[in-house]
């Protein structure tokens, strides 16, 4: 069983007289800058000047600085622009800025384990990752909850590095559900497999071949939609809240047979394969090197894979459809 902390094994007093720094006031961002704020923390943000995340700063009370003075002004620094920037902003504007004794966060530990971020030895680097986004943080914590999250500690120059973390843990409202301990090799691997192979890659291709599979066999667009990807929903959800079982258990004997029969024949020992060789991949930094220089030559392979997926039959029906359905109408 992993080491669990909860709010009694967190003190926040170690956050005061401190300043905490969040670089980056996107979703994640403003969720945990606004509840470290509202745990009595002293909190600046950086986010760029003319963004509309720029003004969501401001419209919350934020005065929203350049990274590199945010960097200057504060003693915990969490990190939170998207990866592929996270190197730059670092080394143009956190590192000029750290001394002995500062500490950077992390929420997603790519860059400290694929070593694009390489820190000088005398600060403290450590991990808190809600595990889920940053609205949900923000209700939950409004609500006197939490959102699980990971706690991980790459350097301890300090000897209070985990002590830190799961002060700043408790001030996102993290302990008051339970904080699991890991190291940032396991959340790194784990979160980019489950991105690529389940949550994001596996989903959509699979998605996409059984619109494909309807489609050639002469069903209408519309029915194959509906059948494959809208009452997709309905299934995570009740996966996510009463796990596969309790799925199988509330959806109809035919759907739970089917399920138990047919998914195997899906998901078969060669697929399986594919998925231990995605995994090495990101283990041996394959993966990183390829995504690090797709970015450095201006990601022509991402922007052409986007538009290619754009251009999917299944999106043109489903637009269509989605305009049909109220509820989702913001």
């Amino acid at each position: 069983m992993p080491k669990i902390y909860y709010d009694n094994d967190a003190d926040l007093n170690l956050l005061k007289g401190k300043t905490i720094a969040i670089i980056g006031y996107g979703i994640q961002g403003r969720g945990q800058s606004l509840c470290l704020r509202d745990s009595g923390c002293n909190v600046v943000v950086s986010e760029v000047e003319g963004t509309p995340n720029y003004e969501q700063a401001i419209k919350d009370g934020f005065k929203p600085m350049s990274a590199s003075d945010a960097a200057k002004a504060a003693d915990v620094i969490q990190i939170l622009t998207q990866d592929h920037v996270q190197a730059k902003v670092y080394n143009e504007s956190i590192k000029p800025n750290l001394r002995k004794g500062k500490a950077i966060c992390f929420s997603h530990g790519f860059n400290i384990r694929f070593k694009q971020i390489k820190p000088a030895k005398n600060i403290d680097v450590f991990m808190v990752a809600p595990k889920g986004p940053g609205a949900l943080v923000r209700r939950m914590y409004e609500e006197g909850k939490g959102v699980p999250c990971l706690i991980a500690v790459y350097q301890d120059a300090t000897g209070q590095a985990k002590q830190l973390g799961l002060a700043f843990a408790k001030g996102i409202g993290g302990t008051r559900a339970g904080v699991i301990e890991t190291t940032f090799e396991e959340e790194t691997e784990t979160d980019l497999f489950g991105e690529q192979a389940v949550l994001c890659g596996g989903v959509t291709e699979l998605i996409k071949a059984g619109f494909d599979t309807l489609i050639a066999a002469g069903y209408q667009p519309e029915i194959a939609y509906f059948e494959v990807l809208h009452e997709l929903k309905l299934i995570t959800d009740l996966v996510q809240e009463v796990g596969i079982g309790g799925m199988r258990r509330k959806v109809s004997n035919t759907a739970c047979y089917g399920d138990l029969t047919r998914g195997p024949r899906i998901i078969t020992a060669k697929t399986r394969k594919e998925m231990q060789k995605i995994l090495k991949e990101i283990r041996n930094g394959k993966f990183a090197k390829e995504w690090i220089k797709e970015n450095e030559v201006g990601r022509p392979n991402f922007d052409r894979l986007l538009k290619e997926g754009d251009e999917h039959a299944i999106e043109k029906v489903g637009k269509q459809l989605r305009d049909m359905m109220p509820w989702m109408k913001k």
